[in-house]
Order: structure tokens, then sequence, then C-alpha cells
């Protein structure tokens, strides 16, 4: 039986909670289709906030209220009510321990592990380190325990980093997002033509890949 490819290209930011949420909810949603299809995953970059300085010393709810404005109590209820869904999801968040921190040498990373074809097990790997772990992901010796992690040569990517050799690839990425009018993540392109924007409920991606399947035939 032939295998049909199915293309999805999703625009993200690593410090992004409702992209987490939506890798999970796509990744559940390609399960039922994984047997007859094949999915072609690649993660792009969006940078919620390009020119944050990281603060180590800064907790996220301090952010959220400084730099965005929102009010104490919402802050809370907001990552109260995203820390549940993650949790139905399989997703320990722990917003007590996320480290601000500018996620540009994380993007540049991704499109590193992306060459090898490990970006979606290095994607995973940044949001666990970020989300659940307290780790700066703006912290080279951190990314490159992740890019080890998941099977790559820690000396050839600090070089690769070093040379700027990404930095263009990020900005071609941000561009392109422009262009398309994404204003927010994660937004999800399905086999180049249907669009996804939000961390949907699932039978929202189940429904395209089914009307793309019939296409197919």
């Amino acid at each position: 039986m032939h295998t049909q490819k199915i293309t999805i290209e999703i625009w993200s930011d690593i410090a992004c909670p409702f992209c987490f949420l939506g890798k999970r909810t796509l990744e559940q949603a390609l399960l039922s289709f994984s047997k007859t299809h094949h999915f072609d995953v690649t993660w792009l970059s969006f940078l919620l906030n390009p020119t944050l300085q990281t603060d180590t010393q800064m907790s996220t709810f301090d952010y959220l209220q400084k730099h965005k404005g929102i009010p104490s109590d919402q802050v809370r209820m907001m990552t109260q009510g995203i820390a549940q869904r993650g949790t139905e999801l399989g997703i320990h968040f722990d917003f007590e321990r996320t480290v601000v921190s500018n996620t540009n040498k994380a993007h540049e990373a991704l499109h590193y592990a992306l060459e090898y074809g490990k970006q979606n097990a290095f994607k995973e790997a940044l949001f666990l380190a970020h989300f659940s772990q307290g780790k700066n992901v703006d912290d080279l010796d951190t990314l490159s325990d992740l890019i080890q992690h998941v099977g790559l040569d820690t000396t050839e990517f600090k070089s690769a980093l070093a040379s700027g050799k990404f930095t263009p690839v990020v900005e071609k990425d941000q561009q392109l997002a422009m262009q398309l009018g994404i204003r927010g993540v994660p937004f999800f392109v399905i086999d180049g033509k249907y669009a996804i924007s939000g961390a949907q409920p699932m039978e929202v991606f189940t429904e395209t890949f089914a009307k793309i399947l019939q296409e197919q035939q």
C-alpha cells in the first residue's frame, strides 16, 4: 500500500505554552493516521519577543505583569488554566520555575537539529527544559546538553551557532510569517493550503487530515 505524504509546517516559539499544548494535540491527532500516512513535520521560527533580555532572576508572573500589562490575579488564573490543560495532555507546566529567556539561540539550534532529522525530538526537549525543568534556553551550555540528549555532536553544534549560519534562517521564517499575516502562534500550515491557528482541539486536526485524504484519493 502506497503511503501518502502530508507536510505540516508549524510556526511557534519555545516560550509559548500554547505551542507546547498544540504540539501534544497534533501528536494525538497524528496517531490515528500514522499507519497509512507519512507526516513531514517542520518547526519554523516565530519570536514572540525578539528583543527580550534574558533575566534569570525575574519570575514569569512578574514578566507577564510588567511587560504584558496583565494584572497579577489574571496572570495566576491564566497560568493555572494552561497548567490544567497541560495535565490533561501529559505536560507538567511549572511556571514557578520558568526562566524568562530570549529564544533566538534556541531557534537557531532548532534549525541545526533539522539538518540531522532530529528537530521534533529537540523541540520536545526545549519545551520540557523551559516549561518543566526551569532551564535557561538562552544558555549555550544548556542548549548543548539538549543537543547531546537527542544524539547530536555538541562541538559541531557550538561552532555552527558561533558562525551565525542559522541567524538568516530564523529571520527568513519570521519574514515569511509576516507575509502570511501570522500574528500569533502556534500556526499550522497543513499540506501547503490548510491553516490552523492556535492550540485547537484535536478534532480540528483530524477533520483537516480526513479532508486532505479525500482530496488525495
